[in-house]
């Protein structure tokens, strides 16, 4: 029941419940005391590649689902931008359109017709498990549609997007280098 939460609208007919994932990376209570059980065998996985799983099977049914239904070896980067333009529709993230009185303010005062869409960063995590699971799944590396430019310029276009349209900047931040101790010289004998 954990992995339906960010598809609450999603089509029956398209996915089985069980086989739709939690793409947004969330965990509920369920899951976490299944896992604190299944913590003690030694091929539990972690959240991360529990994740993974999940989102590497919903693409998988998104393909047999799609009209004809299509092969993963003829996947493209132009059928994951589909994908992640169908997912769209399943997110919770409010996206100002610039005739908008809110375009802009990360936090509008009232509501707004604007539509809801995914969020930039959960669009780049699962990309970025999708790349990776493509690769442990037999893919060839030069091959994997989730690498393609194609797919690096249309999160870049999202992300431009929802930070003008929301007033959040997504500017990289800085990463800190750990400071090295400086050792006293030794003291003559």
């Amino acid at each position: 029941m954990d992995s339906i939460t960010e598809f609450e609208g999603l089509n029956a007919q398209q996915f089985g419940a069980s086989s739709v994932p939690n793409l947004g990376g969330g965990s509920s209570s369920s899951s976490s005391s299944s896992s604190s059980s299944s913590s003690s065998s030694s091929s539990s996985n972690s959240r991360y590649e529990n994740q993974k799983r999940r989102d590497w099977n919903t693409f998988c049914q998104y393909l047999k689902n799609h009209r004809p239904p299509l092969a993963l070896s003829r996947c493209s980067g132009a059928h994951v931008l589909e994908f992640l333009r169908y997912l769209d529709q399943f997110g919770k993230t409010k996206v100002h359109t610039p005739i908008c009185p809110f375009y802009g303010h990360p936090n509008p005062p009232a509501p707004c017709p604007c539509p809801l869409r995914q969020a930039w960063g959960s669009l780049d995590a699962l990309i970025g498990r999708l790349r990776a699971a493509f690769e442990e799944n037999g893919g060839i590396p030069e091959a994997n549609p989730f690498g393609a430019r194609a797919i690096r310029l249309y999160l870049r276009e999202v992300r431009d997007v929802q930070s003008k349209a929301r007033g959040i900047s997504y500017e990289k931040k800085k990463r800190k280098r750990p400071q090295q101790q400086i050792l006293p010289p030794p003291t003559g004998a």
